[in-house]
């Protein structure tokens, strides 16, 4: 490796350096107060040498990495969510009697995971990127072991999570024996010199299988809600926009580079997981007393709303898809910042009954949380909204009308679950959760608050960012 290629992993680096002196602190003194400094001061510094490294962009490092501008905005958006995942879950933290620090050092090992998993142009790193994302969430998901819905939730994730990553192996396993490498630009190479066969076929298959068990797209969904439900609301956030933002990103990247985008079929396969995502998500989201599990239906919606971003091929489609994962995991960190800030050492305040009188006891928390439904439903002068109209315009674009229309009644359906969300706030009835907000917790809210407004009322200067950012490639 050159020295410029070495530069390129900075971020990377920084994170998994951080991870390391974590690990050690612990080991010498814990230290809740120190350990959480530290690992926002990673996060900090990685976001810092992010700007340092963008004059070297494009670049390959070693065949397996490709730090280019689409790798550059998703690893912007994994360490600046890791950063308000780390800041949220301090005073969550706080409220536990588990031991608090190994925490830190699950999210800056994930983190780097997702961001090795953004740049991956090769089957070795797609698959270190994914194992180490995906394990230090199972311990994540668990952490809480006072709790037994927290140890079932990680034993869920990791029984099902194992079995996915046995598809991703199958599946990488039958590409590697029909082409004889395991480069994506590789693979569309041998895909231009013969039709897929049905080995390759079957592999693609199974690769599929296993990312729509990580985006948590039907039918693959069904750990989405046990796991959400159990799970600290910290972890949750992280899983809700680090993990899909740098699993959305490999995927992307792979569906392009590898040249299976040409092939009908499988755009066929990506619709049909599209449009049941959105119903199923949209129509299971109506049925929850659960806040948390009505916003893992949620997701499973909005990450089949993000497919049309993928099956696109207009000019602004790579743009559209950026641009709405970085206006989900504004709206998802929020909202479970949301419940992060309500919840003692008892639970999590996950109930909708949690969420009565808030608006009359807690004005701007429900503020913050009404805003994020309002984000997620996708209505006018929130994020969610121009995140979901650059979506549905590219699929207008490129006449996925089978989609778009999906995408229209299925919104309007879940409109109906995150209202009943925002009612619940404005009963007079007082909510049964009343331990303060802490001073950081507001901060963070606050801001996450403005940047969803920022990026409703004026997108102008995040597109400009983005545009230019996908041109170096």
């Amino acid at each position: 490796m050159t020295t410029t290629q070495v530069t390129a992993l900075l971020p990377m680096i920084a994170t998994g350096g951080f991870a390391v002196v974590v690990l050690l602190l612990i080991s010498i003194k814990r230290m809740h107060s120190l350990t959480s400094a530290l690992t926002i001061a990673g996060f900090g510094a990685a976001l810092f040498l992010l700007f340092y490294i963008r004059p070297l962009l494009p670049i390959d490092v070693t065949g397996l990495i490709v730090m280019d501008g689409p790798a550059y905005i998703y690893i912007t958006i994994i360490l600046g969510s890791g950063l308000v995942a780390s800041a949220i879950g301090y005073g969550y933290l706080e409220r536990q009697d588990e031991h608090k620090e190994e925490f830190y050092l699950l999210l800056l090992l994930a983190s780097t995971g997702a961001s090795v998993l953004s740049a991956a142009s090769h089957f070795a790193s797609f698959f270190l990127g994914i194992e180490l994302l995906s394990v230090s969430i199972y311990a994540m998901s668990a952490y809480i072991t006072a709790r037994p819905r927290s140890i079932e939730a990680g034993v869920k994730y990791l029984i099902l999570s194992a079995v996915s990553s046995a598809f991703l192996l199958f599946g990488m396993a039958l590409l590697y024996g029909e082409t004889g490498v395991m480069g994506f630009a590789g693979i569309a190479e041998a895909l231009r010199s013969g039709s897929a066969s049905p080995a390759i076929l079957a592999g693609l298959v199974m690769i599929i299988v296993s990312v729509g068990f990580k985006l948590a797209l039907a039918p693959f969904h069904l750990w989405a809600a046990d796991v959400y439900e159990g799970a600290p609301a910290p972890a949750v956030a992280f899983i809700a926009s680090v993990s899909k933002a740098g699993v959305f990103a490999v995927l992307s990247r792979f569906y392009f580079a590898s040249g299976f985008h040409s092939i009908q079929d499988v755009g066929v396969i990506f619709i049909s997981l599209a449009v049941a995502s959105m119903f199923v998500g949209s129509l299971l989201a109506l049925l929850q007393e659960n806040v948390k599990r009505l916003l893992a239906y949620s997701s499973i919606a909005h990450m089949g709303y993000l497919l049309i971003a993928l099956l696109a091929r207009g000019d602004g489609a790579e743009r559209s898809g950026a641009i709405y994962i970085a206006a989900y995991a504004v709206t998802s960190l929020g909202a479970f910042g949301v419940i992060a800030s309500l919840s003692t050492g008892r639970g999590d305040a996950d109930r909708l009954g949690d969420f009565r009188g808030l608006a009359w006891s807690r004005p701007w928390t429900a503020a913050v949380f009404g805003a994020m439904m309002l984000s997620l439903a996708g209505l006018p002068l929130t994020a969610g909204f121009i995140g979901k109209l650059l979506v549905a315009a590219s699929g207008v674009g490129d006449g996925l009308w089978t989609m778009v229309i999906s995408l229209v009644i299925s919104s309007v359906i879940s409109l109906f679950a995150y209202l009943r969300v925002v009612m619940e706030m404005f009963r007079t009835e007082e909510a049964s959760f009343v331990n303060g907000i802490t001073p950081l917790d507001s901060y963070v809210l606050g801001i996450l608050m403005l940047s969803l407004f920022m990026i409703g009322v004026y997108p102008a200067p995040l597109i400009s960012a983005v545009d230019s950012l996908i041109a170096l490639k």
